[in-house]
């Protein structure tokens, strides 16, 4: 996956130096190395397109600028994706499970123009990572959540970069859903994206539609990651993108390669 920082160099750098020149955004001169001028100026275009300014050009600030093509409307698959394929991709499932869920999903995909086979696998995959059981489901206590004799989810209470505030934030919004959408600043602002209230009303989150539309939402939002790292087989930065780290790697990587094989 292609990331330009501080230090790098090269005719890539030198591309992201014009294309910030171009924005308005001015670098200094395009030198091809990037310096502190060129992170400020990532900084503040990042800044500027709502995006997450940490001054690294990845792929989302490198499509906006255009260095990297946007990503090509393809077609919908979703009318072809059986339930007997599916099954193969998750055998640990029962049936009525994906015979529930798997229209949920696939009307939420289809809406948020996810539908083509990339994002479909993707989209499989990733709830084979997080519920191998395909239907959501909430997080279970584990020493990740829960200190030795706390109350349960008390490690994520007072997690700032979840939003949380403090109890019963931890067990309010704890990992929920098909995604396992965690925090009280993730349930904001997808509950936002969605049309739902789930702040007020977190076990929403479990709903079928509605954790069906916040995979959708949320996989929406890494778009540009996930087919970046897809197009090179990289499925480690794909599962990354969504998870945050590679929990799951395994199972989304079977689940995908089996699904390439039966979802055209």
């Amino acid at each position: 996956m292609l990331l330009l920082k501080l230090g790098d160099s090269g005719a890539q750098v030198k591309q992201l130096q014009e294309k910030l020149k171009e924005a308005k955004f001015d670098p200094g001169t395009p030198d091809g190395q990037f310096g502190a001028g060129t992170e400020a100026a990532v900084k503040a275009f990042q800044k500027s397109e709502g995006l997450v300014a940490d001054g690294v050009a990845g792929p989302r600030t490198l499509t906006k600028l255009g260095v990297l093509p946007a990503p090509v409307a393809l077609p919908d698959t979703t009318a072809s994706v059986q339930v007997s394929n599916v099954v193969k991709m998750f055998p640990d499932a029962p049936l009525g499970n994906i015979k529930t869920h798997l229209p949920n999903v696939l009307a939420a995909l289809s809406a948020a123009k996810l539908g083509d086979r990339v994002m479909v696998l993707t989209a499989l995959s990733t709830i084979r990572a997080e519920t191998a059981g395909f239907a959501p489901i909430s997080e279970f206590i584990s020493r990740f959540n829960t200190s030795p004799n706390g109350h349960p989810f008390d490690l994520y209470d007072n997690r700032k970069d979840l939003g949380n505030k403090g109890r019963p934030d931890g067990d309010s919004f704890k990992g929920r859903g098909f995604v396992q959408l965690t925090g009280r600043s993730n349930y904001e602002r997808i509950g936002d994206q969605i049309g739902q209230k789930l702040v007020a009303n977190p076990d929403l989150a479990n709903d079928s539609k509605v954790a069906s539309d916040i995979l959708a939402a949320f996989l929406q939002g890494v778009e540009i990651e996930i087919r970046t790292a897809l197009s090179v087989g990289d499925f480690a930065s794909a599962r990354q993108a969504v998870n945050g780290g590679s929990h799951g790697l395994t199972e989304f990587t079977q689940a995908f390669r089996i699904g390439e094989s039966l979802i055209t």
